[in-house]
């Protein structure tokens, strides 16, 4: 009788750029891949024909995403499934409609390890969970996990940060509007303390007095004195132009879209705060995390119809729509008062540009960089010492690639250059960087 053998499982993993991380990591460990960047159904019919232990779906599209996983479903049912997905809604729709796909995104990988790396040097991650805040820390050839608190002098410093930003405006027309606003509240106040102080009357006679002088209406009465009747004349005279200039800073702000606030949550703060440079989705997830943890924040956008800008706005998140390489941007959103700067833009390059810049505007400032492990990050990271370095495709493709042999892990640490693996229980394991693999890009 002879043995039956059974064909060497196939893992396929579809996608560009953030596949190739994961189909490296696998074929390091001798699995058999299937690589897709776009396959068609027929392709898709093909690639599933064989005998495949999982397939991963990694697009920056969630529709696309969403439809291949419905489509790998339909052609291998209950096959192991990891796809990202951006959009918590429609993850968990795909979770309900699909129960042996697990959703995971960039966001939900790194974002622990990123807010680490704002709060405390010796932090590996900060984790938000359902009883507070937990936050892992190397302790000697282990990791502990612990609860976390932001310490009291960090948190006192972003609460001064964020008061002493309150109706500091950083543009023109908000200056104008509160020019205009100031002058007649200084119009009124000067009426009312003549009405009081000289004429003797009752404090709410005089403000009345006073609120018809601003609206131009004139005194109450034409028998004061002379000196008083020429004040209000001129009062009036001041006040129209104060108020054409309040008019026109409001209709100005109320026209055009703002992503910071004058007064407010959306406030831009003075200090103690982060300034996080790129509103995708890493970017977002860090503010809002951020946010949560009581330390003031403020994002740094170059595209002024990103499609975060919205979200921002709703999750009062203060948003600067510039170009962080430069020098003036920088400044204005108090770079050299800042806890920590985090690049977190899609283009390797330009993080790197925006923390050469800060590091020359406030020298001893945490920087934090996303990036990749191509030639020209490597040759940065060797010649300047500049921040943390965290390879975000690295972080997801071990979480993805682990997920697909069934270890579910509930995150990815980094330590130096390497990479811890979470398990759910607790434990932490070392997990291998691998080399992109070299299939069509």
């Amino acid at each position: 009788m002879t043995a039956t053998s059974f064909p060497e499982p196939v893992y396929v993993v579809i996608g560009g750029e953030a596949a190739r991380g994961v189909c490296g990591s696998l074929l390091a460990v001798g699995h058999t891949v299937r690589h897709l960047v776009q396959p068609t159904d027929k392709d898709l019919h093909e690639a599933l024909g064989q005998h495949v232990a999982g397939v991963a779906i990694l697009l920056d599209d969630d529709v696309e995403s969403l439809r291949y996983a419905l489509a790998v479903e339909h052609i291998r049912p209950s096959v192991m499934l990891v796809v990202q997905i951006f959009d918590r809604t429609v993850a968990e729709q795909l979770v309900r409609v699909v129960p042996n796909c697990r959703v995971t995104s960039p966001a939900d990988v790194a974002v622990p390890a990123f807010l680490a790396a704002c709060v405390a040097p010796d932090l590996l991650a900060v984790t938000r969970t359902p009883s507070g805040h937990v936050a892992a820390r190397w302790d000697g050839n282990t990791v502990r996990q612990e609860p976390y608190r932001l310490p009291r002098p960090l948190r006192r410093r972003a609460r001064m940060g964020r008061v002493k930003g309150q109706l500091r405006p950083h543009d023109g027309s908000s200056r104008i509007m509160l020019a205009g606003l100031a002058g007649l509240l200084a119009v009124l106040f000067a009426d009312w303390a003549w009405s009081v102080a000289v004429h003797r009357r009752a404090p709410i006679e005089a403000l009345f007095d006073a609120v018809r002088t601003v609206s131009t209406v004139g005194p109450a009465s034409a028998h004061g004195s002379d000196g008083y009747l020429l004040f209000a004349s001129v009062a009036m005279i001041i006040t129209m132009v104060f108020t054409a200039v309040f008019t026109a800073g409001m209709v100005d702000r109320l026209l055009a879209p703002r992503s910071l606030g004058i007064v407010g949550p959306r406030t831009l703060p003075r200090a103690g705060h982060v300034v996080v440079v790129g509103l995708g989705q890493v970017g977002l997830r860090l503010c809002t995390q951020l946010q949560d943890l009581g330390i003031g924040v403020v994002a740094i956008e170059r595209d002024p119809a990103a499609p975060n800008l919205r979200v921002a706005r709703a999750l009062r998140v203060p948003v600067l729509v510039a170009d962080a390489v430069d020098a003036f941007v920088l400044a204005k959103v108090r770079l050299h008062a800042a806890q920590a700067l985090v690049a977190v833009a899609s283009d390797d390059l330009e993080n790197i540009a925006v923390s050469v810049a800060a590091r020359a505007i406030a020298p001893d400032l945490r920087v934090v960089i996303r990036a990749g492990d191509h030639d020209a990050i490597r040759e940065t990271r060797s010649l300047f010492r500049i921040g943390l370095v965290h390879d975000l495709n690295s972080m997801s493709a071990a979480f993805t690639s682990a997920s697909l042999r069934g270890l579910l892990p509930r995150g990815v640490l980094a330590h130096g250059r390497r990479l811890l693996l979470q398990q759910e229980d607790g434990t932490v394991t070392p997990w291998p960087q691998a080399d992109r693999c070299g299939h069509e890009r």
